[in-house]
């Protein structure tokens, strides 16, 4: 039969209607894609069709949309067998008289032609065993082929032979003797065991062999405290005995507060059967899965450094529990962050230790909705390798499937190794009382490491005897290992070591020649011939060619490009990370320039710090996703690779840091403290009370002010351009290296009293403590009020409109460290001052108060007195009369009448 058509398969049941000489009525036609009737399907005819034939293709399909289902994943048998009707050829329509025939194979790797028999036992060979696959979800049909093609043929997987096996099973033997080993000799520490999980290690060491025979140059690896001492042990090469011996020692002179053997890092270069690779093994808190884009920063610092920009030299390799990894939304983030242009590093093999039970739940009813621990990968369209972790070589197929998957794609792979835990949460606790049922089977299963021992000796590959000798020369070895050599520093190490010991007064040459700054800012506000900017656009680069010229002053946007063009220009690079951060969130930057007249998204883009000499520093700046948490940390990584670099993460405001709490809390505040770790990080924080209500008003002084202990972290707020010009350059220029938190301001970025000349930028330096040159060493001056902040300009506004000679202003500029020496300096400017009122936007138990109160009073004999806004939940009020009320208390209070 001939049709010509707009009709499609769908509507079948309309045209067999049409062809039925019974008066039935029709059926209702399902419309056609939107479209298709404005182009008619060309004459063709339909060919005739064997159902039997349609159902193996469907059977095939339905094996690879949902073989894993009826995988044999669960070493111990505790989740019962689900039943999968569409693998079975009956759910087709096919039944055993069609065993024997042979059919198309269609797509299916392998012969063309097949018995069902032969069909059903390939499909079941490749998806139905110890390994299960999941990737039908992947939208990229070159991607998918690859898959199948792997899977369904043994082309890619040459079974182990006798050498790898003995390899696997000592791999194995090492993995459980060292955990047995610490469980003898130290009764009842908190390790974490990897029992019940211990192919985890020969997987780890397997994925390392790949990745040295295939050039990559180093890894960084994050994980959990999960069988970290086993890792650090067995694949690291450094003695995990020394942990439980190095607590209970006397803690060194000089220490700060160290942390738990299992939150340690460690890098070396790993000996592998295929050659050296270098492993970085990053410090990690007990919050679980926050290391891990903290790891992704640093892999992406290690690239650009090697200009390794499809990930082929430096490989991430991220290990997750399988209750954290469904639970925390960081690991979504961080996956959303993955093929982003500034944060992707070229893809990421993750590993899932899926010991099937988070603390003491285990049922999948309590720890997720989805099916799988993993099914968050599928936002990404990242396949996902299910694999029994009581079959070492299924493992080690496995990992070469999604090694060799990540360098050809470039693109994220997860490993989900369903294994279990033996012990309980932690060596303390006792699992049965909340899982009697799990840890019955638990009892009573053999370890993997006994169960391959059986098997090869059922192959007679090992012969009586070895296996103990393994165990005994495994047990002899941990007392002999010796301590691992330090790692020479190579040029992609990075050298923190002349940052160490230095005090914040660190000088450093800030200021810039004046003829250098006029032509750093002229170029930056040049632009290509043709590129047509939007009108206000136009007005700010103009505005910008005055101010290199000297005929304006410098506002807030031009010092902070004017610091980064001359740090460029001295070969240090800058990163800026943030949501709207190329343009500004308060349309101030203008880092990126946009062609009006451009035709395509991707085109028409000009980035003038990109472009002020050939030689100079790689700038970078990313507009990221809507996340807090995931960025921070990711920075933060990409900053503990990067001493010389300028690294900066701009909250949109500063009241959304508090998104990123646990990045600040355990990475920002106390990484130095807790591993010994410097790290140059700047965030930009935007505060200030405006009116703007509770939630873009106040990046939270008090809290980063109530973590500052220990000469842990820098925490600024400028209150002019200059100001912000030498603090961006002193960050890089001294020798000195702490996270700096800049609370930026709002209202001040074109206020005309917080812009500076250009001299300012060509001289001084940044000052942690501004007096007011008009007040200064005046006799009459008995009242003095310092702050921090937007709020000295309208303190210094009414104090000229009332004519208040005897008020003094002090701006602290730098909250901490605290400029002790430098307030004691500017305070004795004043000998006739009678008190000193601390004056702040914030309410009083917000803000600076609570930190300022006392120091204040050590650095004068005066009282002190409070003049803000009282206590308050939240941070600033919704109401404008009512802000504007506040406002005139705290200038009334401050100045007096």
């Amino acid at each position: 039969m001939i049709l010509s058509t707009a009709y499609y398969g769908a509507s079948a049941e309309y045209l067999a209607a049409l062809a039925d000489p019974e008066p039935v009525p029709a059926p209702m036609p399902a419309p056609p894609p939107a479209g298709l009737l404005a182009f008619p399907s060309p004459e063709y005819p339909l060919p005739s069709c064997d159902n039997r034939q349609v159902a193996v293709l469907q059977l095939i399909n339905a094996w690879r949309f949902h073989g894993f289902r009826s995988a044999d994943l669960d070493p111990i048998g505790h989740r019962e067998a689900v039943a999968v009707p569409e693998l079975c050829p009956s759910y087709h329509g096919l039944d055993d008289a069609d065993l024997g025939a042979e059919f198309d194979t269609g797509s299916l790797a392998g012969p063309a032609r097949d018995s069902l028999a032969n069909i059903v036992a390939r499909l079941r060979r490749a998806y139905g065993g110890t390994l299960g696959a999941e990737y039908m979800y992947l939208t990229d049909t070159v991607r998918k082929r690859w898959l199948q093609q792997r899977l369904e043929t043994d082309a890619d997987w040459q079974a182990p032979d006798g050498a790898r096996r003995r390899w696997l099973l000592g791999q194995l033997t090492a993995a459980e003797t060292l955990e047995k080993v610490i469980h003898t000799r130290y009764v009842g520490q908190k390790r974490f065991s990897l029992e019940g999980g211990e192919s985890f290690i020969p997987l780890l060491n397997y994925l390392l062999e790949l990745a040295a025979g295939a050039g990559v140059e180093e890894v960084g690896l994050g994980m959990a405290h999960r069988g970290r001492l086993n890792v650090m042990h067995n694949v690291l090469g450094r003695s995990a005995l020394t942990f439980f011996d190095h607590e209970d020692s006397a803690v060194p002179e000089g220490a700060l507060t160290g942390d738990v053997k299992y939150h340690q890092g460690y890098a070396r270069e790993v000996a592998t059967l295929a050659g050296p690779i270098r492993v970085a093994l990053a410090f990690n808190p007990s919050h679980l899965e926050i290391v891990g884009p903290a790891v992704l920063g640093w892999v992406r610092a290690q690239q650009q450094k090697r200009a390794d920009m499809d990930g082929g030299k430096v490989l991430p390799i991220l290990v997750h529990g399988d209750a954290a990894m469904a639970g925390q939304g960081v690991v979504m983030e961080s996956l959303n962050m993955s093929a982003t242009r500034g944060f992707t590093t070229g893809g990421t093999i993750h590993v899932v230790i899926n010991n099937q039970i988070g603390f003491t739940t285990s049922d999948p009813r309590d720890v997720r909705s989805s099916l799988y621990c993993t099914d968050v990968m599928k936002m990404i369209e990242a396949p996902v390798l299910h694999v029994n972790g009581d079959d070492p070589e299924a493992v080690l197929r496995a990992v070469r499937l999604a090694f060799d998957y990540r360098m050809a794609f470039h693109h994220d792979v997860a490993i989900d190794l369903v294994c279990y835990r033996r012990l309980g949460h932690n060596e303390q606790d006792e699992p049965m009382v909340t899982q009697p049922a799990m840890y019955r089977r638990i009892r009573e299963h053999p370890p993997v490491r006994a169960l391959y021992a059986a098997a090869l000796r059922r192959a007679r590959e090992l012969r009586a005897g070895e296996e103990e000798a393994m165990v005994e020369s495994c047990r002899t070895a941990f007392d002999a290992m010796p301590e691992a050599p330090e790692r020479p520093y190579t040029p992609y190490i990075a050298d923190w070591r002349p940052y160490r010991g230095n005090d914040w007064r660190a000088p450093a040459a800030t200021a810039m020649a004046l003829d250098r700054l006029q032509a750093l800012g002229a170029r930056l506000a040049e632009v290509p011939e043709g590129f047509e900017l939007h009108p206000r656009v136009i007005m700010v680069l103009g505005n910008r060619r005055q101010m290199a010229e000297g005929r304006l002053a410098v506002d807030w946007g031009m010092a902070e490009s004017l610091a980064y063009a001359g740090l460029l220009g001295e070969g240090h690079g800058v990163r800026l990370t943030g949501q709207d951060s190329g343009r500004g969130t308060f349309f101030h930057r203008h880092a990126v320039l946009h062609d009006q007249n451009r035709q395509r998204w991707d085109a028409g883009v000009y980035l003038p710090l990109q472009n002020l000499a050939p030689d100079q520093a790689r700038f970078l700046v990313v507009d990221s996703l809507l996340s807090e948490e995931a960025v921070l940390a990711f920075e933060y990584g990409y900053a503990s690779s990067s001493p010389a670099e300028l690294v900066v993460w701009e909250a949109q405001f500063g009241d959304f840091a508090n998104g990123a709490q646990v990045v600040i809390d355990q990475f920002v505040a106390a990484a130095e403290a807790k591993w010994g770790r410097l790290n140059g990080l700047v965030m930009f924080l935007p505060h200030g009370y405006e009116g703007q209500g509770p939630e873009h008003s106040s990046g939270r002084i008090e809290r980063f002010l109530q973590l500052a202990a220990q000469d842990n972290f820098q925490v600024v707020q400028p209150s002019t351009a200059a100001q912000f010009f030498h603090l961006l350059r002193r960050q890089v220029l001294r020798p000195y290296r702490k996270p700096l938190v800049v609370f930026t301001p709002k209202s001040l970025l074109r206020h005309p009293d917080a812009a500076s000349d250009l001299a300012e930028l060509a001289e001084g330096a940044f000052r942690p403590v501004l007096g007011s040159a008009e007040a200064a060493e005046d006799p009459a001056v008995t009242r003095l009020v310092a702050c921090s902040g937007r709020l000295y300009y309208d303190l210094a506004a009414r104090r000229r409109e009332r004519g208040l000679r005897q008020v003094g202003l002090i701006r602290i500029e730098q909250l901490y460290p605290f400029p002790d020496l430098e307030l004691v300096a500017e305070l004795d400017r004043y000998p006739n001052a009678e008190e000193l009122v601390w004056a702040q936007d914030e309410p009083q138990n917000q803000g600076a108060w609570r930190y300022m109160a006392w120091r204040l009073r050590q650095a004068i004999d005066l009282p002190v007195r409070y003049a803000g806004r009282p206590e308050s939940a939240s941070p600033a009020t919704g109401f404008a009369s009512m802000h504007k009320a506040q406002l005139e208390a705290i200038l009334e209070t401050a100045l007096g009448r």
